[in-house]
């Protein structure tokens, strides 16, 4: 407890050195808000498994690792080795990217947006005036609260940059914008960013987002590399979807294997309004991540997907909030867990129908493959239902790949480790399928198949057909 205090204390110091940075740049309400933030962190502390939303998750590994600021002055060189390539850059109507947190212009394009579009960096929104500096104020900070999470109130105090992104009434966005988040610590320094993100999609606009969060992998055989090593990425992203808005929004997660990462995703929605969302995670050695919606107006939809492809010793942690405040609202949820080796996976969804929220329509439902007798996963769906009229169903299902589709694979002369393969990937990509944008589709289905072939190499046990048989399949649905 002692050495978890003093790596505790060393983020008020850094937030002390911050201060002292910012002052006299900040306007007052932020910097009311910083301090907020910052007492509020201080009496959570971190998260530990007695709490019950934190039960199968230890943060013991962040909270016992003295990081520090990422460095400001890695800038190109710890991206141009490995760009994020969609294949289809022609597609993009914008592109924000980050290094350590901070905003690099010299990879960053927003010359095809239409007139209106606002598109640039919390930093230099921040330093600006007049209508932006009062959307901040209106917004920031408003709808991911920190009186009760430890990380987002760390991620508050912190905010320095990120995206601030605004799409007038009735502006329809045929393309998405992608926002690019790049790790890259210093050999041997652990540090940490905080990436803070504010999209505003006025009434009747229609927009889709795409969200990178990667680090830059250092090979084995070049270990002697700059760049590599431990750093903790803790992310929060604030969506706002005014009256009759849609939104595709999608999250992919591909950090580097020595990183921790923690996000929050909030979404907030006004009446009729469309939300769609799906997350991906693929990186990182402890993952997690919660989506938070609040069907704030009537007629609202919202739908969240999500897949986690894990091995090895990955701990990838879902938590998502379905808040139906307001009738007539509904929304669907489907994540889809891979894993394998000894790795261990959470999901926690729970969909909210409040008092006055009558004529609720949502469905839930979470489903896990796994690939190894050593893999694990927590799961438990949840429905609070303060309403009477309503119709809300919820489920998960634990299984192992099905050994008569293995075997019938298996006699038209595919390998073992290809039928596996074949069988996760058509597991996997049915939520893949469901982002509307092709190129980043096409991406992640490449990743999944790069994911799934470095998994083949570790080998299948000869006997496992008929031990497969004897295990399979589906164990429980509620």
């Amino acid at each position: 407890m002692t050495a978890v205090k003093e790596k505790a204390d060393a983020y008020f110091a850094n937030f002390a050195a911050l201060q002292k940075k910012l002052a006299g740049r900040d306007p007052a309400w932020l910097a009311g808000m910083r301090k907020a933030a910052i007492d509020c962190f201080a009496e959570l502390g971190f998260p530990t498994t007695k709490n019950e939303e934190w039960k199968y998750t230890s943060v013991a590994p962040i909270a016992r690792t003295a990081f520090e600021p990422a460095p400001s002055d890695v800038g190109l060189r710890a991206v141009e080795r490995r760009r994020h390539n969609t294949n289809a850059q022609h597609l993009v109507a914008a592109r924000l990217t980050f290094v350590n947190g901070r905003y690099l212009k010299e990879l960053s394009s927003t010359a095809a947006l239409p007139p209106g579009v606002k598109v640039t960096s919390i930093a230099a929104a921040l330093a600006g005036n007049g209508s932006t500096a009062a959307l901040l104020e209106r917004h920031l900070a408003r709808y991911a609260k920190f009186d009760d999470r430890a990380f987002v109130a760390l991620n508050t105090a912190f905010i320095e940059d990120g995206a601030f992104i605004e799409i007038p009434k009735d502006t329809v966005l045929d393309n998405p914008i992608y926002l690019t988040f790049v790790s890259a610590p210093k050999s041997g320094r652990p540090v940490v960013s905080h990436p803070r993100n504010l999209i505003l999609v006025g009434n009747g606009a229609q927009a889709s987002f795409v969200e990178v969060h990667r680090g830059v992998d250092t090979p084995p055989e070049a270990s002697n590399l700059e760049f590599g090593g431990v750093y903790f990425t803790n992310a929060v992203t604030e969506v706002v979807a005014g009256e009759n808005a849609k939104v595709e929004y999608a999250r992919i997660e591909q950090e580097s294997a020595q990183a921790f990462h923690v996000a929050t995703l909030q979404f907030q929605q006004e009446r009729s309004s469309v939300v769609h969302s799906t997350s991906i995670q693929f990186g990182g050695a402890l993952v997690r991540e919660e989506v938070k919606a609040v069907l704030g107006g009537e007629g609202a939809e919202n739908t969240l997907n999500g897949l986690y492809i894990i091995g090895g010793r990955q701990h990838v942690d879902n938590h998502t909030t379905i808040d139906h405040a307001k009738p007539h609202c509904g929304s669907r949820e489907l994540y889809k867990g891979v894993l394998d080796g000894a790795s261990t996976g959470v999901f926690n969804g729970k969909i909210i129908v409040r008092k006055d929220a009558q004529k609720t329509d949502s469905k839930q439902s979470n489903k896990n493959l796994l690939l190894s007798e050593d893999s694990v996963i927590n799961t438990k769906p949840q429905l609070e239902i303060y309403a009477d009229d309503v119709k809300c169903t919820h489920g998960a299902t634990i299984g192992q790949i099905d050994a008569d589709a293995l075997f019938y694979l298996r006699s038209r002369g595919i390998g073992v480790n290809e039928a596996r393969a074949l069988l996760t990937q058509a597991f996997a990509s049915d939520v893949i399928d469901k982002i509307k944008f092709a190129p980043l589709r096409e991406h992640l289905k490449d990743a999944l198949r790069a994911r799934l072939a470095e998994a083949q190499k570790s080998g299948v046990p000869r006997n496992e057909i008929e031990a497969l048989k004897g295990r399979v399949s589906t164990l429980e649905e509620r």
